[in-house]
């Protein structure tokens, strides 16, 4: 599924504060927007408005394919400044499944060879005094 095709899975409500036209309008593209920025299926996505004192609270959560729902939720006194922040903290959760699920990482193949030799180090021919050793660390022959 596309994300310009997505509307009709974007719910934007509040069962409190009355949102006007613009803010669904503006939660949506910007919905839409994260969307196709990080997998581009979205599969539902819901922007949940309530007021609390002088500031909203506002929750957004997403599910992008099969994956599990991002969800984000902040507070502001300022409506589009809380949906902003909220959709911050659930771009950064997708962010992040995205960068788990990536195969483009380089893999180490020295990594694995410096942990097997561990504590044994080839190239040292001292013990930790400062005497010098030989092969079997024994440092009296190595001193004659």
């Amino acid at each position: 599924m596309d994300p310009e095709g997505a509307d009709n899975n974007i719910l934007v409500q509040s069962s409190t504060v009355d949102l006007g036209e613009n803010f669904p309008q503006y939660a949506k593209t910007n919905i839409r927007q994260v969307a196709g920025k990080y997998f581009g299926r979205l599969s539902t996505a819901s922007v949940h408005v309530t007021r609390e004192g002088i500031t909203y609270r506002c929750t957004v959560n997403m599910q992008m394919g099969a994956l599990k729902i991002m969800s984000g939720e902040a507070k502001n006194k300022d409506l589009y400044a809380a949906f902003r922040a909220a959709l911050q903290k659930t771009a950064k959760q997708l962010r992040r499944s995205k960068r788990e699920l990536r195969d483009d990482k380089g893999e180490r193949t020295d990594k694995d060879a410096l942990l097997r030799e561990g504590a044994r180090n080839p190239g040292r021919d001292r013990d930790d005094a400062g005497l010098p050793m030989n092969d079997e660390g024994d440092y009296r022959a190595a001193a004659e």
